[in-house]
């Protein structure tokens, strides 16, 4: 498909576990957020598609392999990549990675669907402008 969207991530104490890497399950809010961004890129917020389109999307499938670790003060990039389009959902490929280097810290493949916001039955993906 198209070139990936990059998503710069800092890493902070907060971030961190006892062994002083980043804890495994902000791995997700890192992917999240630039699942997030991307869109917002394409001119499009999720509370908006709530509210004025009825619409929302929900993560149906999601895994992740950690390759090496991430610690504090990291500079990384989440990256996102549509890795298939379907009627009601959408399939990413993500990475996070260091920012210059391109070292690849942990990679994710996720499925959302695009699902009625009042009654989370699917729903056809409305064009968006994805690629």
């Amino acid at each position: 498909m198209s070139e990936p969207f990059i998503w710069p991530v800092r890493i902070y104490w907060e971030d961190t576990d006892a062994s002083g890497v980043v804890y495994h399950a902000n791995y997700l809010r890192y992917f999240e957020r630039a699942r997030s961004e991307w869109l917002r890129s394409l001119g499009h917020d999720q509370e908006s598609m709530r509210v004025k389109q009825g619409i929302a999307f929900t993560v149906a499938n999601l895994e992740i392999r950690f390759i090496r670790p991430a610690r504090l003060d990291d500079a990384l990039e989440a990256t996102v990549e549509i890795s298939e389009l379907r009627r009601a959902s959408l399939s990413f490929r993500q990475q996070l990675r260091r920012a210059g280097s391109g070292e690849v810290l942990a990679q994710a493949s996720v499925r959302a669907g695009c699902v009625d916001a009042a009654t989370f039955r699917p729903v056809p993906l409305p064009s968006m402008g994805f690629k």
